[in-house]
């Protein structure tokens, strides 16, 4: 975002900033930062960026920020710093010999983040382009890496990438959108893990303005509309919980929350409610001195109105892993009113605020704080794990979205241990959480006392204990399976990979091929070699492919992805997500290629979706009529004349039928367990018809309305996992009336 046009006028004293640290710095302090900051403009001098203003307002803001959560002076002339090194000619050495050598080295830490090398198989750095997708992996990991080593390193680059937001109205269109999806992804949940509520909120709300303009300027409006009753209302509740509060001789600083847009835009979406049904939009926060008062604060408020069921969390008895620790209550107040309250003592809410910036303002940057490592041990895990299994780039960003920045449960080991898990993890997830052998060992599973599937997911509170075998075999392939279920954070899938991997490679090898033939026979995918998909997953023997699914690092369902991805249509970055229901397939969803606009339409002998590799043949005043390029109908025409190379186009939210095969073993209530699934899948069923046989098997057809390939083979690996099924293949035609074969 440099420009280095004429100079622009330099600033001469920052005073916002050095106001800001002079509530908590000493004065020798002051003038290292003001040192700071007059070498950093110097530096700058002639630099713009690309909203015209001088760059040194940028280093400036980030410091500015950094002081609001009264960081250390290290870190505010680091952060004054943090460019000079990358957009200057001053080395690291020169920061080093001027300003020591902790600042250095964190100004250091926060150029490293930007600058990503490309290393061979021997460790050597070497001269080679990354596709975008790399590239913002292991900057991710870099920043992790960083921030293991020291977290302040992370505190200047989320406070950089703030005043980056604020600022992002002066960026290209398709570069504001991009960045704000990146800061909504891992900046502002990372700012939420660190417990830095003051950053998360912000780049939160800044993100959701450039990605969703239009909701965001609604949810403005209708928060502006309502602004004054609002605030006349949370000033009544103030003063009546004020009044009845002196009465116990508690003095409390009681204030209305301010109100987050994205935040009440994701419970208007989780609740499917309006933004008048929102029970946060009415509350307010009550700081008091002491632990105990706390508790007394909640009973009274309880006195005086009703709480609503199910809407009280103790976050003080069961922290959170970032430290912080409050009380959440919503009861019905005054006319009425739905009132969310927390109740938390000032140390908390500093906390709550800053999260681990706190422990520079209470311990004044001294190291081996034991609470401060406790906060962080989540960081230290991952590090240690990501070290233990040589996770790639992507694989272990995909495990930070999973693993780290996904809402989390606390569930009780049987000795009342606290653990945090990922929103949606299993029992298995916990049993590789407590050991990698549990996890290994693991045959079932108890939640709450009472005996539950593996594939149960876990809520907050649940007491989960783990049935292991010491004869066990190991972990189960299924157990990759992400139609199943069966592990939901990348840390225990990882784990149960690794095992895998460790098995014999024959074996792997066989255990591959079956797995892909399978997959492909039973979704009828004709025509496709082994040697290409081996190479659209960059492996150059087909061996060593076999091999990863054979342990489980690809899975079949990622091969028909891939297949889908290749051979189906194109995606088209325009095109958003829709709510509405799906339509059937349009005019545009198959393209002729080298003829112009043709009408086409889907043969039914074969119904082909997207990811089916396809071709056409010309119909007498019916246009084009696509099918299978396997299906019979067109396999052995001798008019060839007749055919016409065609390809997927830009199917959009278009549905295709298709028609499943399923097998089992005949018992009453096995076309409603079937129906049900598909519903649940969200499917529409256009036809089910059933045949028993004389052995006590049945076959039951059923045709459903999917999206692709990808959406199929979902569907058909969760109906193998309907009681009594043994077998489910994707029908190409054929129907009842052909029996069995």
């Amino acid at each position: 975002m440099l420009d280095t046009g004429a100079p622009a006028t330099p600033l001469i004293v920052p005073s916002a900033l050095l106001e800001q640290v002079a509530r908590y710095l000493s004065p020798s302090d002051l003038e290292a930062i003001r040192r700071a900051f007059e070498f950093a403009r110097d530096a700058h001098d002639g630099q713009s960026r690309e909203s015209g203003d001088p760059y040194i307002t940028h280093p400036l803001a980030v410091a500015e920020t950094l002081a609001e959560l009264q960081l250390d002076t290290a870190t505010i002339s680091a952060a004054l710093l943090h460019d000079v090194a990358e957009d200057t000619a001053v080395s690291i050495e020169d920061l080093e010999a001027r300003f020591g050598s902790e600042v250095a080295r964190l100004v250091d830490g926060v150029t490293k983040l930007s600058k990503v090398p490309w290393f061979n198989e021997h460790g050597e750095e070497v001269e080679r382009p990354m596709d975008r997708q790399t590239m913002w992996a292991e900057s991710m990991r870099k920043m992790f890496l960083a921030m293991a080593d020291d977290i302040r390193v992370v505190l200047i680059k989320l406070a950089d990438r703030l005043h980056n937001m604020r600022t992002l109205d002066a960026r290209p269109p398709e570069k504001r959108r991009r960045v704000s999806q990146e800061t909504m992804d891992i900046y502002a949940p990372l700012a939420a893990r660190l417990g830095i509520g003051q950053i998360k909120w912000q780049l939160e709300d800044l993100s959701f303005r450039h990605l969703e303009p239009s909701i965001y300027k609604d949810i403005a409006r209708q928060l502006s509309s309502r602004r004054v009753s609002r605030e006349r209302y949370i000033a009544q509740v103030i003063e009546t919980l004020d009044g009845e509060l002196r009465k116990l001789g508690i003095t409390a600083e009681i204030t209305g929350r301010p109100k987050h847009i994205f935040s009440i835009y994701r419970k208007m979406r989780a609740r499917q409610a309006e933004i008048s049904q929102i029970y946060d939009l009415l509350a307010v926060r009550v700081l008091v001195d002491t632990l105990p008062e706390c508790y007394s604060v909640l009973g009274q408020i309880h006195a005086i109105w009703r709480p609503i069921p199910g809407q009280f969390d103790d976050y003080i008895s069961n922290r959170k892993e970032s430290g912080y620790q409050s009380l959440h209550t919503t009861v019905v107040a005054m006319e009425g009113h739905p009132l969310e309250i927390q109740i938390r003592t000032h140390e908390m809410h500093q906390v709550a605020e800053y999260g681990v910036a706190a422990h520079w303002r209470y311990k004044e940057g001294r190291r081996g704080d034991v609470q401060f490592d406790a906060k962080v041990a989540w960081l230290r895990q991952l590090m240690d794990w990501q070290r233990d299994v040589s996770a790639g780039a992507q694989e272990f960003v995909d495990s930070l979205k999973t693993d780290v920045f996904q809402d989390q449960v606390y569930v009780f080991t049987p000795r009342g241990e606290i653990k945090e898990m990922a929103q949606g993890a299993t029992p298995l997830d916990f049993a590789y959480r407590v050991h990698t052998e549990v996890g290994h060992k693991c045959v079932g599973a108890k939640v709450n006392g009472r005996m539950v599937p593996l594939d149960h997911k876990l809520q907050n509170g649940d007491i989960v204990e783990i049935i292991t075998a010491r004869g066990s075999k190991g972990p189960s392939r299924d157990w990759l399976n992400p139609n199943l279920g069966y592990v939901g954070t990348a840390n225990a899938r990882e784990k149960i990979r690794q095992w895998f991997k460790r098995q014999q490679r024959d074996e792997n090898v066989l255990r591959g091929r079956e797995l892909v033939d399978k997959e492909l026979k039973r979704l009828s995918i004709d025509g496709v070699k082994l040697d290409d998909i081996a190479a659209t997953f960059k492996y150059e023997r087909v061996d060593d492919f076999l091999a990863a699914v054979g342990y489980g690092d690809i899975h079949p369902h990622q091969i028909v992805v891939r297949i889908e991805k290749e051979m189906g249509p194109p995606a088209d970055p325009d095109e958003q997500p829709s709510l509405r229901p799906a339509s059937t397939p349009s005019l545009s969803s198959v393209k002729v290629l080298g003829v112009g606009d043709l009408l086409t339409r889907l043969a039914r002998c074969c119904n082909p979706v997207p990811g089916d590799d396809i071709i056409g043949y010309i119909t007498r005043g019916k246009g084009v009529t696509v099918h299978r390029r396997s299906c019979s109908s067109v396999e052995h025409e001798e008019d060839q004349e007749r055919l016409v190379q065609v390809d997927w186009g830009r199917t959009g939210q278009s549905m295709f039928p298709v028609t499943v095969r399923i097998e089992a073993w005949d018992r009453v209530g096995l076309a409603r367990d079937i129906a049900a699934l598909l519903a649940d899948e969200g499917l529409s069923i256009t036809d089910l018809t059933t045949k028993v046989h004389k052995d006590q098997t049945a076959a039951v057809w059923v045709t459903v309305e999917v999206s692709g390939l990808d959406k199929l083979s979902r569907v058909l690996h969760r109906l193998e996992g309907v009681k009594d099924v043994f077998s489910v293949v994707r029908e190409v035609g054929k129907g009842p009336t052909n029996g069995r074969a």
